[in-house]
Order: C-alpha cells, then structure tokens, then sequence
C-alpha cells in the first residue's frame, strides 16, 4: 500500500487529523483516516521498601483523572507526551512525565518496550518504563489534570482493579505485562 495524497483535516495543540488517499496492492484505491500524535512515555513507578525501613508498603503508584471522551474517572500508569506536539527523547519524556503527575523522581529508569496505541487509526507510540529508587517532591500538573491524583497501591490491588474493570487503559495493562515479563527475564535483578 502506498499514499498517493493527504491533507490535514483538523489540528489542536494535542494532535492532527489527516485522510490520506492510498493505493492498495491489489491497484484499488482507498481512504485511511490517521490520527497523528506525538510519541508518549509511560512510566510504572515501582517502590519497593525490602528493609522495612519505611513506613510506606512496597507498590506501584498509578494516577486517577477524569477522562473526558469517557465521561469518567480512571487509574492508570503515569503517562503523556511533550507539550505542543514536540518531540523528546523518551527517558527525559519519562523523568517529566513522572515529576509532573506524581511528583516523584527515579534515581532509576528502565526501558521495558514499546506500545503502539492504536495501529489501525493512529500512528501514535510510546515507550513504557520503569522507575524505581523513588524520592517524592512537588507535581507540577498541567491544568488539565488538575483534579489528577496520585496513589501507592500494592500489586494484588492493581492486579485485582485490572480483574475488577478500574484500571481499563490498554497502555497500562499492557506496560504492566511488559514488567512481568521483563521481571521474569533470565538475569533481570529487577525482581
């Protein structure tokens, strides 16, 4: 398959609509809707505690934020792009991200693969990591997710909000099964 023309059909400061006119291999010709958006880092924030020497338990921190194309509140992993549709190198994307919704910074960051969102209509991918060795700070929101807030949870709960339907966003589950697998990798110390 090949382009043969496209135009932009619509464009705000998170992402542009375009319709391309293809060529299919067999000669017939087509239309495919793409929505473009700049490459994303998700960020599984993962603080362990093995001493005992803090009075917080070991989990994963995921956020909760109004969805607004769902009309509801939802927890997922840490996660977002460069402002303006910008482009940025995906471990500095991964340290603001983090710092913006939880405030927490990571003395460690590991790539643990890649996403795409939605293949068949959107050509927007990201990169999933892991940040561990965390120090809280202040968030430093957008003031769309002013009403975002940040929670320690431990993995039986997020594995049971998954089960249970409240944690329902594909990257997170999805980054989340990145994680089991890098953890279960032969001589990941991760674990």
């Amino acid at each position: 398959m090949w382009t043969a023309s496209s135009r932009q059909v619509y464009a705000n400061p998170w992402m542009t609509v375009r319709e391309d006119e293809v060529r299919r291999a067999d000669g017939s010709d087509g239309i495919y809707g793409v929505v473009d958006k700049p490459d994303y880092a998700l960020i599984i924030p993962l603080e362990r505690h093995p001493d005992g020497a803090n009075d917080r338990r070991e989990g994963l921190w995921l956020v909760e934020q109004y969805r607004y194309p769902l009309g509801m509140r939802r927890w997922e992993f840490p996660q977002g792009t460069a402002p303006g549709l910008a482009t940025a190198e995906p471990s500095g994307l991964a340290e603001r991200e983090l710092r913006e919704e939880t405030g927490l910074r990571a003395e460690r960051m590991t790539e643990l693969g890649t996403l795409d969102v939605a293949a068949g209509m959107s050509s927007q991918r990201g990169r999933a990591f892991l940040a561990t060795e965390l120090t809280c700070g202040a968030h430093e929101r957008e003031l769309e997710e002013q009403d975002m807030r940040a929670a320690l949870f431990d993995r039986a709960e997020v594995e049971g909000m998954i089960a249970g339907g409240e944690v329902t966003d594909a990257q997170s589950i999805a980054a989340y099964t990145l994680l089991l697998l890098h953890e279960r990798a032969p001589g990941t110390n991760e674990s």
